[in-house]
């Protein structure tokens, strides 16, 4: 890389801001369609607040502690407190053929939408100013350390050789672990195994599919934080990836269910892009067919499993991010190559089996952490203001009762 600003580079990071910045209300159209139709418009709440709050914590305290000066390998120091001195001119550290400010929004977008994945696990039951306080402490004690971890100038993952490319431990793991200690937590929804309740609406969590689809190639191309040859290959091997895994789990579907599911095939395309989300950058196109294969198959047995234990994790945010974040890391462990980013690591495959070991453990402390905190912060909040919202309010639905609207007039 050479110094300065290069100008394709900084439209390329501003377009794939903007296309992660879509994911998040898409996520909410994926999620809301799933509900049933007296939830839709706080699960669609849910994800167009992060928007807005993540935003303004990123910029105030976030991104300092996320990517500001290393201290001791664990956390970034409050220097840039406010964004003081992150400007125009490149980071030094970062990517360096764009403005700073660049970069810190389109990491902003990643911070965004990693707290509203977690929701889908407690939609239907949780109130609403709990869920606000709930986001703000999570982003703050588990996003942003364990971001610092693995992508932080001198975090203490990333100086061990943990290979993250998009976001599979730093956004899924985290997101994906923390989900299923929420649905724990909080416990079941009313009636939950002994009423229907399916979704409202799967055209809308069709769109919401086809919108994450399409909005995942700024998170994974958008990711090379440059417009050049590393990109192209993080777009073809995701749009593979999530195509393999889209067949998959609509072929698992239907020999087990007899029919070939709609809902499946959304689920497995989001399944697919999560697992290739870590590797994007490291892996070449056979790898990502196998990668795709494989969290189609991983992702649906876990949703069928935890089905079986009875945890109501409503959308199954375990299932598909928690799974296939972990399957994606460690399939970066065994697929990486320096053939495809020299920059990077070789894999399992390609003589280096020291490097599953280090995604290994990168899994381990990652969902041990983000499950720790995560349950500490939702006790705290349990005993303080509470969780849930009161039975009769369940029952009526928290579109009328949290916000006083419906989605539909009929």
């Amino acid at each position: 890389m050479g110094g300065g600003i290069n100008a394709a580079d900084t439209v390329w990071i501003l377009l794939s801001t903007a296309l992660v910045m879509l994911m998040t209300p898409a996520l909410g159209f994926f999620y809301g369609g799933l509900v049933r139709r007296k939830n839709v418009l706080t699960t669609i709440m849910h994800s167009f607040f992060m928007v807005a709050l993540i935003s303004v914590q990123w910029v105030l305290w976030g991104y300092t502690l996320a990517f500001g000066p290393d201290r001791w390998g664990i956390i970034g120091s409050l220097r840039w407190l406010g964004l003081n001195g992150v400007g125009l001119e490149p980071s030094s550290e970062y990517a360096v053929t764009v403005p700073h400010l660049a970069f810190m929004i389109y990491q902003g977008m990643f911070a965004v939408i990693t707290p509203a994945l977690i929701t889908g696990a407690f939609a239907e039951r949780k109130r609403f100013k709990t869920f606000a306080i709930f986001s703000l402490l999570w982003a703050t004690l588990v996003y942003d350390p364990v971001a610092h971890w693995v992508w932080g100038s001198g975090g203490w993952l990333s100086r061990l050789g943990a290979l993250d490319f998009a976001g599979g431990t730093v956004v899924h793991i985290t997101s994906g672990m923390s989900a299923l200690v929420a649905a724990i937590v909080l416990g079941r929804r009313l009636g939950f195994g002994r009423e229907p309740m399916g979704p409202h609406d799967v055209t809308m969590t069709l769109l919401g599919a086809g919108l994450l689809w399409f909005g995942w190639f700024g998170f994974n191309a958008g990711s090379a934080l440059s417009a050049g040859p590393l990109a192209v290959n993080a777009f073809v091997v995701t749009n593979t990836a999530a195509a393999m895994a889209t067949l998959t789990w609509m072929t698992l579907s239907w020999i087990h269910q007899r029919q070939p599911s709609v809902l499946g095939s959304a689920a497995g395309a989001v399944a697919g892009l999560v697992a290739i989300t870590p590797a994007a950058g490291f892996v070449d196109v056979p790898a990502a067919l196998l990668i795709g294969l494989a969290a189609g198959f991983l992702c649906y047995w876990a949703v069928q499993a935890k089905e079986m234990l009875g945890i109501d994790d409503s959308l199954d945010v375990w299932g598909v991010h928690g799974v296939g974040g972990m399957w994606g890391a460690l399939a970066t462990g065994i697929f990486a190559s320096t053939a495809v980013n020299p920059d990077g690591a070789n894999g399992l495959l390609f003589g280096n089996p020291g490097q599953l070991l280090i995604q290994l453990l990168a899994v381990v402390v990652v969902s041990a952490y983000s499950m720790a905190v995560t349950w500490i912060i939702l006790k705290a909040l349990d005993v303080t203001i509470g969780l849930r919202v009161e039975e009769q309010e369940e029952l009526s639905g928290l579109d009328v009762t949290q916000h006083g609207e419906v989605a539909y007039q009929l």
